[in-house]
């Protein structure tokens, strides 16, 4: 039971890590990847749809990505999502196809990125921790019914704890990464 418990909360722990991770994804840095608008929920026929089952992404160049509509209707309400979004950025439509010009990222913009993966780190921390508590609630009423003795209980905890600090040091790890990505000029 006990494994049980903590398998479930290390699997939990890995879907919030991933989770972050796309997060992550989502900030910009000076490049263009289709992470960015992929996720945006475009207003199609009076319905919330993600970009990315609306239209194609390429990345010609560092700083250019190109939106290829499947449907040549849609064209206006990915705009309008573009626009309505936080990418600060306008999108061309020439009838066939959107493209986005990433401007080079200015020092100060780059350092309010590093905040915002910052927030979005602590958050997966939050929930890890969450986690941690959640998991630590069904050992202690393991422990209440007698189905676990109060030693087993310790180990658990002991072993929760252990999963917890590395899933929180594997979003530190990735927080570096992107704040390292994010300075880079």
């Amino acid at each position: 039971m006990i494994d049980d418990v903590l398998l479930e909360t290390a699997d939990r722990m890995a879907k919030a890590i991933e989770h972050t991770q796309s997060d992550f994804s989502t900030v910009r840095t000076g490049r263009a990847t289709p992470a960015l608008v992929e996720k945006l929920k475009v207003d199609y026929y009076g319905s919330e749809v993600p970009m990315q089952q609306l239209a194609g992404f390429s990345v010609p160049e560092a700083r250019l990505l190109v939106i290829q509509p499947y449907d040549k209707g849609a064209m206006k309400a990915i705009e309008k999502a573009i626009q309505n979004s936080d990418l600060g950025i306008n999108p061309s439509n020439d009838g066939q196809v959107i493209r986005l010009v990433f401007p080079q990222l200015t020092e100060e913009r780059r350092k309010d990125m590093v905040k915002v993966v910052k927030h979005k780190a602590e958050e997966g921390r939050v929930t890890v921790r969450n986690l941690r508590r959640s998991a630590r609630h069904e050992l202690e009423a393991l422990e209440k019914d007698h189905e676990i003795s109060s030693d087993e209980l310790e180990r658990a905890e002991k072993e929760l704890e252990k999963l917890t600090h590395e899933h929180v040091a594997e979003i530190d790890k990735l927080l570096q990464h992107k704040e390292h990505e994010l300075l880079e000029v």
